[in-house]
């Protein structure tokens, strides 16, 4: 299959199977922040970054060096038995010691809900490494309708819980716990897993393999939530829990933006290390990256520019210092896919070293500039270090992948009609008067347009040639 159709038909599967139900979960924002208070809805939020915190450490990110030799292997049936297999013991093993360990030390503990995070953190971390499976084995529809499930059964346990019987913050638990659940379910059978598995299909040496690769992403990791969780934590420390419960508000326009963004890294990371050896790599990596980098701009300036108005249909009136925040979690959130699409080739080639470093480099300069600036501008300093960081990081990931691996082309023309653009909108979203906020709204439709001429017109010349063959 071609490449680009190749490409298009993964991001659409996956596009299909994730966008409608995460979208359900963000339009039952006005719910969820009308039941709970800023209080709850904070402890809610760091309950699911604890989580993000604890699992690579649980897991060594095993299930990211078994996508990749799945992959490796996907011609190879008894080598991908041997991947499965090692690393699906490997990691039930890690786990099961986690717990025995919990249950020992479970009475010294003195931490509410606690059991209820164990949990989830168990859950969590099995249907992530099925997830990753079923990209592995190319069954990108099954990895679909298992998000499908997930977000499902998370949206009505949620539903029951707050609305109907009023559990309040154990109800947000309890729905993230079941919703993993059935997914696990459902991926064991679909994929049939325990076809997969026999304890004479373990292989030390796959082991050894999946480690090397894998564990330089627990940095990675780690790193990620240092980007996307420390600031709660610090925040939860020096302001209290109401305003990290404002700052969670505050990230959940971009979070929406990076589910877009991760329904298409998805398919791209995988045909990056599909396609990585190919003659014409350098021109098919600038192609694709550069129509997808002008997207999401496109789709993040367009997001920023509508929350004068969505945000306070969105959002109930005890969380609007969130409002002042949005644009710089979201432009950070542009620069997060800019270096997610460059990293694709760190996987590609193997090398996931570079990975951890630039990432653990960055995550420093997050969080000291979060603490310098914590005491003198407040919530703003959750959101200036994000920015900051994640500028960094992108330019860094740039420079580094064009040395090594790809001749990344940089057009600095469009990099400065950017930022003007950008500036422009900025001004407008902060001026008080709604007729400018309004005139910044037009900006960025037409600037989004303009910049994706080229690719409006690739998609209709596609349509027009589908539709003559379908007259003949």
């Amino acid at each position: 299959m071609n490449r680009n159709k190749e490409l298009a038909k993964n991001t659409l599967i996956i596009f299909i199977g994730t966008i409608f139900t995460k979208l359900i979960t963000f339009f039952l924002l006005p719910l969820y922040t009308s039941i709970l208070s800023t209080e709850e809805y904070g402890i809610v939020d760091l309950f699911n970054t604890l989580i993000s915190l604890i699992i690579p450490l649980i897991s060594l990110k095993i299930e990211e060096g078994t996508f990749r030799y799945l992959i490796k292997y996907r011609d190879d049936s008894k080598k991908q038995k041997e991947v499965l297999t090692t690393s699906l013991f490997f990691n039930l093993a890690i786990t099961i010691i986690c717990l025995i360990i919990f249950l020992a030390i479970n009475k010294l503990i003195n931490i509410k809900y606690k059991t209820y995070f164990v949990i989830a953190v168990i859950v969590t971390n099995i249907s992530t490494y099925l997830l990753q499976c079923a990209r592995g084995l190319g069954n990108n529809t099954k990895y679909s309708v298992a998000g499908v499930v997930m977000s499902l059964f998370t949206i009505f346990f949620n539903i029951l819980f707050l609305v109907i019987l009023k559990f309040n913050v154990i109800g947000m638990f309890l729905g993230t716990i079941l919703g993993n659940v059935f997914c696990i379910i459902y991926l064991v059978f679909s994929l049939k897993i325990y076809k997969y598995l026999a304890p004479k299909s373990f292989n030390k040496k796959i082991l050894k393999d999946l480690l090397k690769y894998s564990m330089p992403l627990i940095a990675s990791s780690l790193s990620w939530w240092v980007f996307s969780s420390s600031d709660r934590l610090i925040v939860s420390n020096a302001l209290g829990l109401s305003a990290n419960g404002i700052l969670s508000i505050s990230y959940k326009f971009s979070t929406i933006y990076i589910i877009i963004y991760n329904i298409f890294n998805t398919s791209w990371t995988e045909s990056v290390a599909i396609h990585i050896n190919d003659k014409d790599i350098d021109n098919y990596f600038n192609s694709i990256f550069s129509m997808a980098f002008k997207f999401f701009l496109a789709l993040g300036l367009c997001i920023i520019m509508s929350m004068p108005i969505v945000f306070k249909i969105m959002i109930n009136s005890k969380f609007y210092q969130a409002y002042y925040l949005v644009p710089f979690m979201m432009i950070a959130s542009i620069c997060q896919a800019v270096v997610g699409m460059v990293s694709a080739s760190y996987i590609a080639k193997n090398d996931t070293k570079p990975i951890a470093y630039t990432a653990i480099l960055s995550a420093i300069i997050n969080v000291v500039i979060h603490l310098l600036l914590i005491n003198s501008v407040g919530l703003y300093a959750a959101a200036i270090s994000t920015l900051a960081s994640y500028l960094f990081f992108s330019i860094f990931r740039i420079v580094d992948v064009k040395r090594k691996y790809i001749n990344i082309k940089v057009k600095f023309n469009f990099i400065l009609t950017m930022l003007i653009m950008v500036s422009i909108m900025m001004l407008c979203y902060y001026n008080n008067s709604i007729y400018i906020k309004i005139v910044g709204m037009i900006f960025a439709i037409i600037y989004s347009l303009i910049i994706n001429k080229n690719s409006f017109d690739k998609i209709k010349n596609y349509a027009s040639k589908k539709l003559e063959s379908i007259d003949r």
